[in-house]
């Protein structure tokens, strides 16, 4: 087995929001090129997207070798479907169609800033991995209620004050 196919174990958060325990170097290494082709979409990966994604995959478990190459990868070059294909779990029945959109959504709106480049990647990712007009709708719509629940906890809890 080489290298890039070796199981990694996944993060408790990863085994307790998603059910995944591990992955191989490879799903994590495209799963991170697909979020960053698909925030990039608009020409650039802010500071604040790819930060995103550096918090989420340390969250999740990626080895700190894929983090590295997140750095270099030419997302303006990808091709989202390749990437696609090269991602796989220890669970079948992971939506990885759902769960890639609804990160990518978040990441895109990481900078305040959600462009219709972004939004028209989301679409075409969502039709490249086959999830339903309705279903992409609902993630952003989930995204939205998500940051407005933050919102709401930090004022209820004074960690952000209103000018």
């Amino acid at each position: 087995m080489s290298d890039i196919q070796q199981l990694v174990p996944a993060s408790e958060f990863m085994k307790k929001n998603l059910g995944i325990s591990s992955a191989p170097l490879e799903a994590y290494l495209n799963y991170g090129y697909a979020l960053l082709a698909i925030a990039g979409a608009d020409g650039e990966v802010s500071e604040a997207e790819f930060n995103w994604l550096l918090n989420h995959q340390r969250i999740v478990g990626a080895p700190e070798e894929a983090i590295e190459k997140y750095k270099t990868f030419e997302y303006k070059n990808a091709d989202l479907e390749d990437l696609l294909n090269k991602i796989t779990v220890d669970v079948s029945n992971w939506s990885k169609s759902r769960t890639l959109l609804y990160h990518a959504i978040q990441m895109a709106r990481a900078d305040d800033s959600y462009s219709l480049e972004e939004q028209q990647a989301v679409k075409k990712a969502a039709k490249l991995l086959k999830v339903e007009d309705d279903i992409a709708l609902a993630l952003n719509k989930l995204v939205d209620a998500e940051e407005a629940l933050t919102a709401l906890r930090k004022s209820l809890l004074r960690t952000e004050i209103l000018a």
